[in-house]
């Protein structure tokens, strides 16, 4: 039997589709974790998910990036995300390809500085036949993030305790 992710897989998916699904998936385990999360107005552009908890913790802003194309291929980032550090601004870079999906939860400070380090030692290290490399807005967060360690991205895979103050 093929699961509904197996299928939608081989057709191409609107990537507007994927975003509203992983903000969905988000919003849901954010729910069942007793935490009270609502969809951001449209057009705002920090955010996806305004977050607020049942007791006295400050709110918390969450980003969703999601990928049809599984974890190693990562989730398109820009230039911008490497500005983006306040401590209650938190990315759920959610994974879809499995049967059952997967979210790692990575505070935006961790986002910012692992693109910034990524982007620099990409620049600096020369391309094919040696030619420099341009620099470009594009940016990509995955496993594989020049000056990180192999597993870096492991410790965030569902660390839903960040938001919610569990441990």
């Amino acid at each position: 039997m093929v699961s509904y992710m197996q299928e939608a897989t081989v057709t191409k998916v609107d990537k507007a589709l994927v975003g509203a699904a992983g903000e969905h998936l988000v919003l849901s385990r954010l729910l069942t974790r007793g935490l009270l999360a609502s969809p951001a107005p449209r057009g705002v552009r920090k955010v996806d998910i305004l977050v607020n908890s049942l007791d006295d913790r400050a709110p918390l802003l969450i980003q969703v990036k999601a990928t049809m194309s599984g974890v190693r291929q990562g989730w398109p980032m820009n230039a911008k995300h490497e500005r983006t550090r306040d401590a209650d601004i938190f990315y759920c870079c959610v994974d879809l390809k499995p049967e059952h999906p997967t979210v790692h939860v990575i505070p935006a400070a961790i986002v910012a500085e692992v693109l910034t380090v990524d982007n620099q030692r990409w620049l600096d290290n020369p391309g094919r036949n040696g030619q420099e490399h341009k620099s470009t807005s594009m940016r990509k967060l995955r496993p594989a993030c020049l000056g990180q360690e192999p597993d870096w991205l492991d410790q965030y895979l569902e660390a839903w305790q960040l938001l919610d103050g569990s441990q």
